[in-house]
């Protein structure tokens, strides 16, 4: 975009040099230099590119430095091949008028922005028509490119070419407009620069604003919509290199600026705006270049295992509460973000001047939409503005409330409101913060009933949501280093309020049926909307974030308005946002001392609604594919269980009503098979009764009943189940010790992964085990043949016909984003929270067949698993067993439980899988 000044040139690549030793080898090869001067060049090239990366790692932030100097080099290694070209290998003394050729550097290559592995863009320009000479030339020196291993993407179009085909193509068009001469024939490319504007650019710029944002919107979507994806893409990524791109490239072909300094000019940015881009352009070359130094390829995407490398090259540092890669992916957000300030402001202004030109013209001519007042301020077109310059400096708290006013009255903000608000935030200080109206403002604007996700989003882009709250400004743009959070802790939130509004107003009643009754029912919404706001508050302090956070709820509810009654419900939502789920996901629901133990902490209706609500839009706010109905069914359940309990203060009464309703239901879904219910009911436990969902027992008893009449001692059954995301694993098996381990052998060993396991034994003595099972992509198996190899593997595992554990250590671990995580592996015994069982929990690397290997650990161990839970949080795998010893007993014994939590632990090590590969 802007001409970079490389110092010190001559140690990246001395060009008179290089010629005159070029000049030296054709005088003594002739035509046999070749590759003599391909080896010359590639050495030249090679050193520059070291000398290069040396400046780099000396000052790791001078982007704009790294990406004009890789270009200066690629110029002077074009600029001698031509000369060489023209002059020893294809001589022409006297040319001719058409024998004129222009070099001309495009896309990044033509903005002085090259990565160490870009592609080099160049288009050979001809006159009217291409001569033999032109041809060999242009041959020639790709050949040379070639063999220098540059990877190269050129076009070879006379001028008339040129012209038609950027008329017809918005991607050359683009190419185009970021031409820059590089060598060859000055006067045909000055007419090409002419002509390209005169004729292709003149009278169509509307039209190329409106396909160069359908184009960024279509990008966005493929890259997740979001800039706060976890693993951005650098280039294409939402808030990344090719938003400002998009924004110059508008410029320019609007107002035929040469640089981005020139958009001040046309009052597009102000001078401050400038800097900011400038700022963020130049981080994210830097980190661009450093991912292709650190990969040896065109690599992109800043993923999580060379966000490591790259923070430790820009110097980041560990800080307490904040490792170096999160410090460093912090900055990286603020800058995405900054770029879609900036844009937004930007193609406002565009959009402004189109309309003030429209309305100049024909017959709507001196016409202009008619503002009204509202609240002291001008509201035309849609957008509410500020009407002085010093508005928002006459009275800070009007930079809370121009946001509470676009939220109520469906408003956008004016570009020039939204710069003046960036400007002035500043402003708002410890009285600004105190002052009941401004947090009475923002608590509207928090709780608002038509859009508060948005506007709180323009709120933060614009910098005053961190000034008024700055506990929230702690977490702008906060990476969380794991595979499971999908987006920073900002954007998290904002996306929680968000889900919370959409929630009240009925629109997800599909999938949060529940949470769509209870937010209607809970004694103050406002109250929900500030737990939702602070839940993440207090991540990256270097504490428990839930008892910190509850901290901060204490001190900002009072400020926010909040009554005594409303805060203390706030604070302990905050301090228990992750019971409910840890939970349902972890713990046995069947098992009345779960839910006195849930209940317990609870205490309260009341509690227990806003707690369900909160969990359902923070689950939901991670990222896409964290909820699923399976969740919603866990949660659902526990919801149930503990409302019952709270509701008459014993569960033996309910627990019956639960099995007799279920079993109508399990009726229902038999339809015509009906009287298999009353064949098989008291084989069944209450247990079982309560654990699975109807289709699932409907579909268990069909099985059974079909196993039983053709005297089966194992039924297999594997199905699609669209409901839960997932595929149906239904084993029915008289019941021995090892048989759970096994079943998940042969299943990990048909390439699936465990995602729930439910296993029950009947009264008469049969396993009744359902599982749920994902491909390693998180896709379910639907394919016949698909489900006919689970199925197999598991009647293998189950006949002895395999070897199990030599089978599964042939299976090689996919090279998985886990390994750039460290996890602690790590077993809790617990023997309080079942009145009949052990309870364990593993947290442990997420891999395939852990939970095999586990489940074998206890097998081992001689100890008998009840019920197991499977959960995945990203790299982290937490799975909690309900166990006894073989006599039915709790493991009580301190040196027992030791041995058992080293056989888990060696199960679970990277060290243990690497043996069993290696054997």
């Amino acid at each position: 975009m802007n001409q970079v000044k490389i110092p010190k040139q001559r140690q990246i690549i001395d060009r008179r040099a290089l010629g005159g030793e070029i000049s030296t080898l054709v005088r003594e090869k002739g035509k046999d230099a070749r590759l003599d001067v391909i080896a010359l060049l590639r050495s030249a090239l090679d050193d520059g590119r070291e000398e290069l990366a040396r400046r780099l790692k000396e000052k790791p932030a001078a982007g704009h430095e790294c990406s004009g100097g890789q270009s200066f080099l690629i110029d002077q290694i074009v600029r001698l091949l031509h000369d060489h070209v023209t002059t020893d290998v294809y001589p022409s003394g006297n040319r001719s008028t058409s024998e004129r050729l222009a070099i001309m550097a495009v896309g990044g290559y033509g903005r002085a922005e090259m990565a160490p592995h870009s592609d080099v863009d160049i288009a050979f320009l001809t006159p009217s028509r291409r001569t033999p000479w032109c041809e060999q030339v242009i041959e020639a020196m790709l050949y040379f490119l070639w063999d220098l291993g540059l990877k190269v993407g050129q076009s070879s179009r006379t001028l008339d070419e040129m012209v038609k085909m950027a008329k017809e193509d918005l991607t050359i068009r683009t190419a185009l407009l970021e031409g820059r001469y590089v060598w060859g024939d000055r006067k045909l490319y000055d007419e090409a620069s002419r002509r390209f504007y005169k004729e292709v650019v003149h009278g169509s710029e509307r039209e190329y604003v409106s396909d160069k944002l359908r184009e960024r919107d279509a990008r966005h979507k493929r890259m997740g919509d979001s800039r706060y994806v976890v693993e951005p893409n650098v280039k294409d990524g939402k808030g990344g290199l090719r938003d400002l791109h998009t924004l110059y490239w508008i410029g320019k072909y609007i107002h035929k600026v040469r640089s981005a300094a020139d958009l001040i000019e046309v009052g597009l940015l102000t001078k401050a705006e400038y800097r900011s881009f400038r700022r963020a352009e130049g981080f994210m070359l830097a980190v661009r270049c450093h991912l292709h130094m650190i990969t040896g390829r065109t690599e992109d995407r800043l993923t999580f295992d060379l966000q490591r490398e790259v923070a430790s090259r820009m110097n980041f540092t560990d800080r307490p509460g904040k490792s170096a890669v999160e410090r460093f992916m912090q900055f990286y957000f603020i800058q995405a973000k900054r770029v879609g300030s900036l844009t937004g402001v930007f193609l406002a202004h565009i959009d402004d001047q189109f309309a003030q030109r429209r309305a100049r013209k024909g017959f709507f001519a001196g016409f202009t939409a008619k503002s009204r007042t509202l609240k002291g301020y001008r509201v035309a077109g849609g957008k509410i503005a500020a009407p002085t310059k010093d508005w928002f400096q006459q009275d800070p708290v009007r930079l809370i409330e121009v946001f509470q006013i676009a939220e109520e009255e469906g408003l956008e903000i004016h570009p020039d409101t939204m710069r003046q608000a960036d400007r002035d935030s500043g402003l708002i200080k410890a009285p600004i913060r105190k002052d009941p109206r401004a947090n009475a403002l923002f608590l509207d604007l928090l709780a608002g009933r038509n859009d508060p996700e948005m506007v709180l989003r323009w709120m933060n882009e614009a910098g005053v949501f961190g000034k008024f709250v700055p506990d929230f400004g702690k977490v702008n743009a906060q990476m969380q280093f794991d595979m499971y959070h999908h987006y920073t802790v900002d954007e998290h939130t904002i996306r929680a309020i968000g889900l919370l509004s959409r929630i009240e107003k009925g629109e997800l009643t599909d999938d949060h049926p529940r949470s769509t009754k209870l937010i209607h029912r809970i004694n103050s919404r406002r109250a929900i909307y500030v737990a939702v706001l602070l839940h993440d508050i207090a991540k990256g302090r270097g504490g428990d974030h839930s008892i910190l956070g509850a901290e901060v709820a204490m001190k900002l509810c009072p400020r926010f308005g909040l009554d005594e009654q409303e805060t203390a419900l706030v604070a302990w939502l905050v301090r228990a946002h992750l019971l409910m789920s840890a939970t349902a996901f972890k713990r046995d629901l069947t098992d009345p001392k779960t839910i006195e133990d849930f209940v317990g902490q609870v205490q309260s209706l009341e509690r227990l609604r806003n707690l369900m609500i909160l969990t359902a839009v923070d689950i939901r706010a991670v990222g896409p594919g964290t909820w699923n109905s399976w969740k919603g069914q866990l949660l659902g359940e526990l919801y149930d269980s503990a409302q019952e309990r709270l509701r008459l203060g014993h569960v033996k009464h309910g627990r019956q009503d639960r099995v007799a309703a279920k079993k109508e239901l399990v009726l229902e879904e038999l339809g015509s098979k009906k009287s298999l219910l009353s064949e098989q009911d008291e084989m069944f436990t209450d247990s079982y009764w309560i654990a699975e969902p109807e289709d699932v027992i409907a579909r268990n008893i069909v099985q059974y009943s079909v196993a039983r009449e053709r005297e089966e001692q194992l039924s297999i059954h594997c199905e699609f189940y669209e409901a839960r995301g997932a595929t149906l694993v239904s084993v029915i098996a008289a019941d021995h010790p090892g048989l759970f381990y096994r079943i998940a052998g042969g299943i990990h060993l048909a390439g699936a992964n465990i995602i729930d396991a439910r296993i029950h034994t009947t009264r008469n003595g049969w396993a009744v085990d359902n599982f749920l099972v994902q491909d390693p992509m998180g896709n379910p198996f639907h394919e016949e043949q698909q489900l006919a190899r689970i199925e197999k593997a598991i009647g293998d595992a189950l006949a002895n016909r395999i070897e199990l554990a030599p089978q599964l250590a042939k299976r090689p671990l996919p090279i998985s984003r886990s390994k750039a995580f460290k996890v602690r592996h790590r077993v809790i015994f617990d023997n309080t929270a079942s009145n009949k069982f052990t309870v364990i929990e593993v947290n442990a690397r997420d891999r395939p067949a852990l939970l095999n290997r586990l489940a074998r650990a206890l097998f081992e161990s001689q100890l008998i698993v009840h019920s197991a839970h499977i959960t995945a949080y990203g790299e982290r795998a937490a799975d909690t067993f309900y166990v006894t010893d073989l006599l039915g007993e709790k493991i009580t014994s301190p040196d027992r439980l030791e041995t058992i939590e080293k056989a888990l632990l060696d199960a679970a090590s990277d060290q243990r899988q690497a043996e069993m590969e290696n054997a």
